[in-house]
Protein backbone atom coordinates (compact mmCIF):
# COMPACT_ATOMS: atom_id res chain seq x y z
CA UNK A 1 0.00 0.00 0.00
CA UNK A 2 1.02 3.26 -0.45
CA UNK A 3 0.95 3.97 3.45
CA UNK A 4 -2.91 3.92 3.31
CA UNK A 5 -2.96 0.99 6.01
CA UNK A 6 0.31 1.26 7.44
CA UNK A 7 0.59 4.97 7.96
CA UNK A 8 4.18 4.30 6.28
CA UNK A 9 4.61 7.61 3.55
CA UNK A 10 7.67 8.57 3.41
CA UNK A 11 7.63 12.66 3.93
CA UNK A 12 9.49 14.69 6.07
CA UNK A 13 9.56 18.07 7.67
CA UNK A 14 10.70 21.60 5.90
CA UNK A 15 11.91 24.66 7.31
CA UNK A 16 13.51 26.35 4.11
CA UNK A 17 9.53 27.22 2.85
CA UNK A 18 8.51 27.75 6.72
CA UNK A 19 6.27 24.96 6.47
CA UNK A 20 6.00 20.89 7.25
CA UNK A 21 4.35 17.63 6.87
CA UNK A 22 4.55 14.92 9.15
CA UNK A 23 7.60 11.82 8.35
CA UNK A 24 6.25 8.53 9.06
CA UNK A 25 8.93 6.02 7.48
CA UNK A 26 8.94 2.09 8.56
CA UNK A 27 12.34 1.32 8.29
CA UNK A 28 14.57 2.59 11.15
CA UNK A 29 17.75 3.26 12.08
CA UNK A 30 19.83 3.09 15.18
CA UNK A 31 21.08 5.64 17.18
CA UNK A 32 23.05 4.95 20.69
CA UNK A 33 21.36 7.40 23.57
CA UNK A 34 24.61 9.82 23.92
CA UNK A 35 25.45 10.75 20.73
CA UNK A 36 22.34 12.68 19.81
CA UNK A 37 22.54 14.41 23.42
CA UNK A 38 26.14 15.44 22.35
CA UNK A 39 24.83 16.79 18.52
CA UNK A 40 22.41 18.35 20.18
CA UNK A 41 24.32 20.29 22.54
CA UNK A 42 27.26 20.87 19.69
CA UNK A 43 23.99 22.27 17.75
CA UNK A 44 23.61 24.98 20.49
CA UNK A 45 26.73 26.16 20.90
CA UNK A 46 27.71 26.64 17.20
CA UNK A 47 24.47 28.94 17.04
CA UNK A 48 25.21 30.62 19.94
CA UNK A 49 28.74 32.04 19.01
CA UNK A 50 26.86 34.44 15.92
CA UNK A 51 26.16 37.80 16.22
CA UNK A 52 24.50 40.23 13.77
CA UNK A 53 20.57 40.56 12.28
CA UNK A 54 17.98 37.59 12.43
CA UNK A 55 16.22 37.39 9.30
CA UNK A 56 13.61 34.87 8.06
CA UNK A 57 13.79 31.25 7.52
CA UNK A 58 17.15 29.79 5.33
CA UNK A 59 17.71 31.36 1.93
CA UNK A 60 14.17 32.73 1.37
CA UNK A 61 15.69 35.48 4.84
CA UNK A 62 18.92 36.02 2.64
CA UNK A 63 16.35 36.60 -0.39
CA UNK A 64 14.17 38.51 1.53
CA UNK A 65 16.36 40.53 4.34
CA UNK A 66 12.84 40.12 6.57
CA UNK A 67 12.86 38.38 10.03
CA UNK A 68 11.68 34.80 10.71
CA UNK A 69 8.67 36.41 12.45
CA UNK A 70 7.63 38.55 9.57
CA UNK A 71 6.55 35.32 7.25
CA UNK A 72 5.69 33.07 10.79
CA UNK A 73 3.84 32.33 12.98
CA UNK A 74 6.17 32.10 16.28
CA UNK A 75 9.04 33.42 14.50
CA UNK A 76 9.68 30.13 12.99
CA UNK A 77 7.88 27.73 10.25
CA UNK A 78 5.70 26.97 9.55
CA UNK A 79 2.53 28.86 10.22
CA UNK A 80 2.54 31.56 7.89
CA UNK A 81 1.58 35.04 8.04
CA UNK A 82 -0.23 37.41 5.90
CA UNK A 83 3.51 38.16 4.66
CA UNK A 84 4.70 34.62 4.43
CA UNK A 85 1.37 33.20 2.11
CA UNK A 86 2.50 36.31 -0.17
CA UNK A 87 5.82 35.23 -0.91
CA UNK A 88 5.03 31.89 -1.72
CA UNK A 89 2.05 32.91 -4.06
CA UNK A 90 4.46 35.30 -6.10
CA UNK A 91 6.78 32.51 -6.47
CA UNK A 92 9.66 32.84 -4.03
CA UNK A 93 10.62 35.74 -5.65
CA UNK A 94 9.93 38.69 -3.63
CA UNK A 95 13.53 40.33 -2.31
CA UNK A 96 15.44 43.14 -0.48
CA UNK A 97 17.05 43.90 -4.49
CA UNK A 98 20.62 43.44 -3.20
CA UNK A 99 22.62 40.59 -4.79
CA UNK A 100 22.97 37.12 -3.02
CA UNK A 101 24.96 33.98 -3.60
CA UNK A 102 23.08 30.59 -4.57
CA UNK A 103 20.00 30.30 -2.19
CA UNK A 104 21.09 27.46 -0.53
CA UNK A 105 19.55 26.40 3.45
CA UNK A 106 19.88 23.40 5.65
CA UNK A 107 17.66 22.26 8.40
CA UNK A 108 18.35 18.76 11.17
CA UNK A 109 15.66 17.61 13.44
CA UNK A 110 16.81 15.69 17.22
CA UNK A 111 14.64 14.27 19.21
CA UNK A 112 13.60 11.84 22.12
CA UNK A 113 10.80 9.87 22.22
CA UNK A 114 8.58 7.88 25.20
CA UNK A 115 5.75 5.96 24.94
CA UNK A 116 3.16 5.12 27.59
CA UNK A 117 4.07 1.25 27.24
CA UNK A 118 6.70 -0.37 25.91
CA UNK A 119 5.90 -1.18 21.99
CA UNK A 120 5.57 -4.98 21.79
CA UNK A 121 8.73 -4.93 18.97
CA UNK A 122 11.37 -2.39 18.65
CA UNK A 123 9.90 0.83 17.28
CA UNK A 124 12.48 0.61 14.56
CA UNK A 125 15.29 -1.31 13.19
CA UNK A 126 18.02 -0.63 15.75
CA UNK A 127 16.16 0.99 17.88
CA UNK A 128 14.51 0.22 21.59
CA UNK A 129 10.84 -0.43 22.38
CA UNK A 130 10.83 2.50 24.13
CA UNK A 131 13.02 5.93 25.09
CA UNK A 132 14.56 6.56 21.82
CA UNK A 133 17.18 9.53 21.48
CA UNK A 134 17.16 9.81 16.86
CA UNK A 135 18.31 12.64 14.48
CA UNK A 136 15.17 12.54 12.91
CA UNK A 137 16.61 13.99 9.70
CA UNK A 138 18.64 16.42 7.97
CA UNK A 139 17.70 18.36 4.63
CA UNK A 140 19.12 20.70 2.31
CA UNK A 141 17.32 23.26 -0.24
CA UNK A 142 17.63 24.57 -2.94
CA UNK A 143 15.11 27.44 -2.31
CA UNK A 144 14.19 30.85 -3.40
CA UNK A 145 14.07 32.72 -6.94
CA UNK A 146 15.72 31.22 -9.71
CA UNK A 147 15.04 33.62 -12.49
CA UNK A 148 12.58 36.48 -13.30
CA UNK A 149 9.27 35.38 -12.54
CA UNK A 150 10.38 32.12 -11.15
CA UNK A 151 10.93 30.43 -8.24
CA UNK A 152 10.59 27.61 -5.42
CA UNK A 153 12.22 24.91 -4.16
CA UNK A 154 13.66 21.94 -3.81
CA UNK A 155 14.40 19.46 -0.59
CA UNK A 156 16.59 16.64 -0.60
CA UNK A 157 16.71 14.41 2.98
CA UNK A 158 18.51 12.33 4.75
CA UNK A 159 16.21 10.44 6.70
CA UNK A 160 17.92 9.67 10.19
CA UNK A 161 16.03 6.98 11.03
CA UNK A 162 15.54 4.58 7.76
CA UNK A 163 18.90 5.30 6.97
CA UNK A 164 18.32 6.81 3.26
CA UNK A 165 18.72 10.16 1.05
CA UNK A 166 15.81 10.68 -0.86
CA UNK A 167 14.10 13.90 -3.27
CA UNK A 168 11.87 15.20 -1.02
CA UNK A 169 9.40 18.18 -1.23
CA UNK A 170 9.66 19.95 -4.63
CA UNK A 171 7.74 23.39 -5.82
CA UNK A 172 8.72 25.31 -8.57
CA UNK A 173 6.47 28.02 -10.14
CA UNK A 174 5.99 31.04 -12.18
CA UNK A 175 4.07 33.90 -11.19
CA UNK A 176 2.52 37.01 -12.84
CA UNK A 177 1.02 40.15 -11.29
CA UNK A 178 -1.10 41.66 -13.23
CA UNK A 179 -4.35 42.76 -13.72
CA UNK A 180 -8.18 41.55 -14.26
CA UNK A 181 -11.64 43.99 -14.36
CA UNK A 182 -9.60 46.54 -12.32
CA UNK A 183 -8.23 44.63 -9.58
CA UNK A 184 -5.38 42.85 -8.89
CA UNK A 185 -4.97 39.51 -10.23
CA UNK A 186 -1.85 37.10 -9.95
CA UNK A 187 -1.31 33.92 -11.84
CA UNK A 188 1.26 31.15 -12.06
CA UNK A 189 2.47 27.88 -12.73
CA UNK A 190 3.34 25.00 -10.37
CA UNK A 191 5.35 21.65 -11.38
CA UNK A 192 5.34 19.95 -7.81
CA UNK A 193 6.09 16.41 -6.44
CA UNK A 194 3.11 16.15 -4.05
CA UNK A 195 -0.79 17.55 -4.29
CA UNK A 196 -1.79 20.18 -1.44
CA UNK A 197 2.25 21.36 -1.19
CA UNK A 198 1.63 24.27 -2.85
CA UNK A 199 -1.14 25.62 -0.83
CA UNK A 200 -0.93 28.60 0.78
CA UNK A 201 -2.75 27.57 4.41
CA UNK A 202 -1.64 25.36 6.99
CA UNK A 203 -5.58 23.61 7.32
CA UNK A 204 -4.11 21.46 4.45
CA UNK A 205 -2.88 17.72 4.79
CA UNK A 206 1.16 18.38 3.54
CA UNK A 207 1.45 22.08 6.13
CA UNK A 208 -1.25 20.93 8.52
CA UNK A 209 -0.70 20.68 12.74
CA UNK A 210 1.48 19.04 14.28
CA UNK A 211 4.74 20.47 11.89
CA UNK A 212 6.79 18.11 12.88
CA UNK A 213 6.04 14.44 15.17
CA UNK A 214 7.80 11.34 16.42
CA UNK A 215 8.51 8.69 13.43
CA UNK A 216 9.24 6.24 16.48
CA UNK A 217 5.99 6.51 18.08
CA UNK A 218 2.84 4.13 17.02
CA UNK A 219 0.40 6.47 14.60
CA UNK A 220 -3.23 5.06 13.21
CA UNK A 221 -3.17 3.13 10.15
CA UNK A 222 -6.12 4.40 8.21
CA UNK A 223 -5.32 7.72 6.42
CA UNK A 224 -6.98 9.31 3.26
CA UNK A 225 -5.03 9.16 0.10
CA UNK A 226 -5.06 12.97 0.04
CA UNK A 227 -3.74 12.70 3.78
CA UNK A 228 0.07 12.35 2.78
CA UNK A 229 -0.77 9.14 0.38
CA UNK A 230 1.09 10.37 -2.51
CA UNK A 231 3.67 12.73 -1.30
CA UNK A 232 7.09 12.41 -3.53
CA UNK A 233 5.49 9.47 -5.45
CA UNK A 234 3.60 11.22 -8.07
CA UNK A 235 4.52 14.02 -10.23
CA UNK A 236 2.41 16.69 -11.21
CA UNK A 237 1.96 20.16 -13.01
CA UNK A 238 -0.53 22.86 -12.68
CA UNK A 239 -2.06 26.45 -12.63
CA UNK A 240 -3.23 29.04 -9.58
CA UNK A 241 -4.68 32.05 -9.27
CA UNK A 242 -5.47 34.45 -6.77
CA UNK A 243 -8.15 37.19 -7.80
CA UNK A 244 -8.53 40.73 -6.01
CA UNK A 245 -6.69 38.98 -2.69
CA UNK A 246 -9.91 37.52 -2.51
CA UNK A 247 -10.38 34.04 -4.53
CA UNK A 248 -7.97 31.67 -5.40
CA UNK A 249 -7.98 28.81 -7.38
CA UNK A 250 -5.92 25.71 -8.67
CA UNK A 251 -5.93 23.12 -10.61
CA UNK A 252 -2.97 20.38 -11.38
CA UNK A 253 -2.71 17.07 -12.63
CA UNK A 254 -0.67 13.78 -11.37
CA UNK A 255 1.06 10.98 -12.81
CA UNK A 256 2.45 8.39 -10.25
CA UNK A 257 5.94 7.73 -10.73
CA UNK A 258 7.53 4.25 -11.81
CA UNK A 259 9.47 2.09 -9.17
CA UNK A 260 12.45 2.92 -10.70
CA UNK A 261 12.28 6.74 -10.45
CA UNK A 262 11.23 6.02 -6.79
CA UNK A 263 14.32 3.72 -6.52
CA UNK A 264 16.16 6.66 -8.26
CA UNK A 265 15.35 9.55 -5.92
CA UNK A 266 15.65 7.58 -3.02
CA UNK A 267 11.92 6.81 -1.88
CA UNK A 268 12.50 2.95 -0.81
CA UNK A 269 11.34 0.53 -0.22
CA UNK A 270 8.90 0.40 -3.14
CA UNK A 271 8.17 -3.60 -3.86
CA UNK A 272 4.39 -4.39 -3.13
CA UNK A 273 3.69 -1.11 -2.14
CA UNK A 274 0.30 0.39 -3.85
CA UNK A 275 0.90 1.48 -7.98
CA UNK A 276 -0.95 4.49 -9.39
CA UNK A 277 -2.59 4.20 -12.55
CA UNK A 278 -3.73 7.18 -14.96
CA UNK A 279 -4.26 10.82 -14.10
CA UNK A 280 -5.04 11.70 -10.79
CA UNK A 281 -6.63 16.09 -10.89
CA UNK A 282 -6.03 17.59 -7.72
CA UNK A 283 -8.29 20.53 -7.37
CA UNK A 284 -8.27 24.05 -4.75
CA UNK A 285 -10.48 26.61 -4.34
CA UNK A 286 -10.63 29.32 -1.16
CA UNK A 287 -11.78 32.77 -0.49
CA UNK A 288 -10.34 34.77 2.18
CA UNK A 289 -10.70 38.47 3.69
CA UNK A 290 -8.75 40.77 6.11
CA UNK A 291 -11.06 42.41 8.60
CA UNK A 292 -8.82 44.58 10.23
CA UNK A 293 -6.93 42.03 12.78
CA UNK A 294 -8.46 39.52 11.81
CA UNK A 295 -8.19 37.44 8.81
CA UNK A 296 -10.88 34.95 7.98
CA UNK A 297 -10.08 32.24 4.76
CA UNK A 298 -12.60 29.18 4.26
CA UNK A 299 -12.04 26.74 1.41
CA UNK A 300 -12.22 23.12 -0.41
CA UNK A 301 -9.93 21.10 -1.73
CA UNK A 302 -9.56 17.23 -3.22
CA UNK A 303 -8.69 14.62 -5.86
CA UNK A 304 -9.29 11.51 -7.64
CA UNK A 305 -7.34 8.82 -7.84
CA UNK A 306 -6.71 5.37 -8.94
CA UNK A 307 -4.50 2.50 -7.34
CA UNK A 308 -3.60 -0.95 -7.94
CA UNK A 309 -3.39 -1.89 -4.06
CA UNK A 310 0.50 -3.65 -3.39
CA UNK A 311 1.62 -3.02 -7.31
CA UNK A 312 -0.73 -5.95 -8.24
CA UNK A 313 -2.28 -5.59 -11.71
CA UNK A 314 -5.67 -6.72 -12.38
CA UNK A 315 -6.99 -6.04 -15.23
CA UNK A 316 -10.31 -4.40 -15.15
CA UNK A 317 -9.78 -3.77 -11.57
CA UNK A 318 -8.71 -0.99 -9.55
CA UNK A 319 -9.15 0.82 -6.39
CA UNK A 320 -10.63 4.25 -6.94
CA UNK A 321 -10.56 7.06 -4.37
CA UNK A 322 -12.52 10.36 -4.33
CA UNK A 323 -11.47 12.65 -1.38
CA UNK A 324 -13.74 15.48 -1.00
CA UNK A 325 -12.41 18.20 1.89
CA UNK A 326 -13.05 21.83 3.22
CA UNK A 327 -11.08 23.62 5.30
CA UNK A 328 -10.82 26.94 7.02
CA UNK A 329 -8.05 29.43 8.86
CA UNK A 330 -8.67 32.21 11.19
CA UNK A 331 -5.90 34.64 12.80
CA UNK A 332 -6.15 37.59 15.49
CA UNK A 333 -3.36 39.79 15.38
CA UNK A 334 -2.68 42.54 18.14
CA UNK A 335 -0.89 44.81 16.96
CA UNK A 336 -0.87 44.22 12.99
CA UNK A 337 2.11 46.63 12.54
CA UNK A 338 4.49 44.55 14.55
CA UNK A 339 6.33 41.64 13.55
CA UNK A 340 6.28 40.08 17.00
CA UNK A 341 2.89 41.51 18.26
CA UNK A 342 0.92 38.13 19.82
CA UNK A 343 -1.03 36.13 17.08
CA UNK A 344 -4.08 33.85 17.69
CA UNK A 345 -4.02 31.59 15.03
CA UNK A 346 -7.11 28.50 14.39
CA UNK A 347 -7.32 25.73 11.20
CA UNK A 348 -9.22 22.96 10.67
CA UNK A 349 -10.29 20.84 7.63
CA UNK A 350 -13.01 18.19 7.11
CA UNK A 351 -11.68 15.11 4.35
CA UNK A 352 -14.79 12.90 3.37
CA UNK A 353 -12.97 9.82 1.39
CA UNK A 354 -15.59 7.33 -1.05
CA UNK A 355 -13.23 4.13 -1.65
CA UNK A 356 -13.87 1.90 -4.26
CA UNK A 357 -12.11 -1.26 -3.75
CA UNK A 358 -12.57 -3.31 -6.77
CA UNK A 359 -9.33 -5.06 -6.73
CA UNK A 360 -8.70 -4.92 -2.85
CA UNK A 361 -11.88 -7.43 -3.23
CA UNK A 362 -10.29 -9.39 -5.32
CA UNK A 363 -7.14 -9.82 -3.93
CA UNK A 364 -7.98 -9.61 0.06
CA UNK A 365 -11.77 -10.32 0.04
CA UNK A 366 -12.79 -7.05 1.29
CA UNK A 367 -15.64 -5.04 1.64
CA UNK A 368 -17.00 -2.99 -2.47
CA UNK A 369 -16.49 0.18 -1.10
CA UNK A 370 -15.61 2.21 2.20
CA UNK A 371 -16.39 5.37 3.82
CA UNK A 372 -14.17 7.26 5.82
CA UNK A 373 -14.21 10.96 7.48
CA UNK A 374 -11.37 12.70 8.70
CA UNK A 375 -11.69 15.83 11.19
CA UNK A 376 -8.65 18.17 12.54
CA UNK A 377 -9.06 21.15 14.46
CA UNK A 378 -6.28 22.81 16.32
CA UNK A 379 -5.82 26.33 17.68
CA UNK A 380 -2.23 28.26 18.54
CA UNK A 381 -1.53 31.62 20.46
CA UNK A 382 2.36 32.71 19.86
CA UNK A 383 3.29 35.13 22.75
CA UNK A 384 5.84 37.71 21.51
CA UNK A 385 6.61 35.60 18.74
CA UNK A 386 8.86 33.49 20.80
CA UNK A 387 6.54 30.62 22.96
CA UNK A 388 3.51 29.32 21.33
CA UNK A 389 1.39 26.74 22.51
CA UNK A 390 -0.91 25.24 20.59
CA UNK A 391 -3.56 22.13 20.57
CA UNK A 392 -5.36 19.73 18.22
CA UNK A 393 -8.35 17.54 18.59
CA UNK A 394 -8.17 15.13 15.50
CA UNK A 395 -11.10 12.01 14.41
CA UNK A 396 -10.79 9.69 12.12
CA UNK A 397 -14.09 7.13 11.29
CA UNK A 398 -14.78 4.98 8.71
CA UNK A 399 -16.17 1.63 7.35
CA UNK A 400 -14.93 -1.27 9.27
CA UNK A 401 -13.21 -3.91 7.68
CA UNK A 402 -10.52 -6.84 8.91
CA UNK A 403 -9.66 -7.53 6.04
CA UNK A 404 -8.33 -3.92 4.36
CA UNK A 405 -7.35 -2.46 7.34
CA UNK A 406 -5.95 -5.48 9.45
CA UNK A 407 -6.59 -3.11 13.07
CA UNK A 408 -7.56 -5.61 16.03
CA UNK A 409 -11.59 -5.11 15.27
CA UNK A 410 -11.57 -4.34 11.64
CA UNK A 411 -12.47 -0.68 12.82
CA UNK A 412 -9.80 2.05 11.36
CA UNK A 413 -11.22 4.53 13.88
CA UNK A 414 -9.01 6.67 16.30
CA UNK A 415 -9.43 10.16 18.10
CA UNK A 416 -7.36 12.11 20.64
CA UNK A 417 -5.81 15.57 21.19
CA UNK A 418 -2.06 16.39 20.50
CA UNK A 419 -0.48 19.47 22.92
CA UNK A 420 2.47 21.19 22.35
CA UNK A 421 4.55 24.12 23.34
CA UNK A 422 7.62 25.72 21.24
CA UNK A 423 10.18 27.99 22.00
CA UNK A 424 12.00 30.38 19.26
CA UNK A 425 14.32 32.54 21.18
CA UNK A 426 15.41 33.80 17.73
CA UNK A 427 13.96 34.96 14.63
CA UNK A 428 13.08 38.47 15.40
CA UNK A 429 14.21 41.90 14.49
CA UNK A 430 16.25 42.45 17.29
CA UNK A 431 18.24 38.85 17.11
CA UNK A 432 21.56 38.49 16.69
CA UNK A 433 21.30 35.27 14.88
CA UNK A 434 21.84 36.26 11.36
CA UNK A 435 22.04 33.12 9.61
CA UNK A 436 19.91 30.83 11.34
CA UNK A 437 16.95 29.95 13.70
CA UNK A 438 16.46 27.09 16.17
CA UNK A 439 12.84 25.99 17.59
CA UNK A 440 12.77 23.83 20.37
CA UNK A 441 9.51 21.89 21.13
CA UNK A 442 7.76 19.78 23.60
CA UNK A 443 4.64 17.73 22.26
CA UNK A 444 2.57 14.85 23.99
CA UNK A 445 -0.02 12.78 21.83
CA UNK A 446 -2.86 11.54 23.77
CA UNK A 447 -5.21 8.89 22.34
CA UNK A 448 -9.01 8.16 23.14
CA UNK A 449 -9.43 5.49 20.60
CA UNK A 450 -6.70 3.84 18.18
CA UNK A 451 -7.12 1.68 15.50
CA UNK A 452 -10.57 0.92 16.36
CA UNK A 453 -9.54 0.47 19.90
CA UNK A 454 -10.58 2.64 23.51
CA UNK A 455 -9.92 0.51 26.37
CA UNK A 456 -6.46 0.59 25.88
CA UNK A 457 -5.94 3.55 23.69
CA UNK A 458 -3.47 5.38 26.17
CA UNK A 459 -0.97 2.92 25.79
CA UNK A 460 0.12 4.74 22.60
CA UNK A 461 0.58 8.25 23.95
CA UNK A 462 3.59 9.72 23.50
CA UNK A 463 5.66 12.28 24.25
CA UNK A 464 7.98 13.86 21.92
CA UNK A 465 10.92 16.23 22.48
CA UNK A 466 12.73 18.08 19.81
CA UNK A 467 15.08 20.60 18.32
CA UNK A 468 14.70 21.94 14.79
CA UNK A 469 17.52 23.93 13.68
CA UNK A 470 17.94 25.33 10.35
CA UNK A 471 20.51 27.55 8.71
CA UNK A 472 20.99 29.32 5.18
CA UNK A 473 25.10 29.34 3.50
Amino acid sequence: MIARRSGCTIGTTDIATGMAMHSRSTVRRRLTPTAPAHIMWSVLSVLTLASGRAYAVPSFAEQTGQPCAACHVGAFGPQLTRFGRDFKLNGYTASDGKKHGLPLAATTQLSFTHTNDAQPAPAAPHFAANNNFAIDQASFYYAGRIAPGFGGFVQVTYDGIAGQLHIDNADVRYAHDSELFENDWIYGFTVNNSPAVSDLWNSTPVWGFPYNSSPLAPSPMAAALIDGGLGQRVLGAGAYTMWNDLVYAEFDLYRGLGYDVLNATGIVPVANTDKTQGVIPYWRLALQQDFGRHYVQVGTYGLNGRVSPGGIDIPGHVDEFTDLAVDANYQFYFNSKNVTSDVISAHATMIHENAWLGASQIIAGSRPYHGMDTFRADVSYSIGATVTPSIQYFQTNGTADAAYWGTPNGSPNSSGIIAEIAYVPWGKPDSFISWGNVRFALQYISYFRFDGVSNNAAANNALYLSIWAAAHF
